[in-house]
């Protein structure tokens, strides 16, 4: 599926996309350019990809997950 560039340079997402993709209103994504073709990737909080891994992680690996907010600069 294919869509326009508008004058200010957005684009909408299809609604199929974003449903594919769980974006709303709001949600953060990074737009990564790479050998000629622009990726939409959305950004989730460490805290939500963690419990969606946690199951396959040690009890080590858990204690060390940390937010970007805890770590040092």
């Amino acid at each position: 599926m294919s869509v326009k560039v508008s004058s200010k340079y957005q684009v909408v997402i299809p609604e199929r996309v974003r449903r594919a993709l769980d974006l709303t209103p709001g949600v953060e994504v990074d737009v990564i350019a790479k050998g000629g073709v622009a990726y939409i990737v959305p950004v989730r909080p460490l805290a939500k990809l963690s419990e969606q891994i946690r199951p396959y992680l040690t009890t080590n690996d858990v204690k060390n997950v940390r937010e970007k907010k805890d770590r040092k600069p």
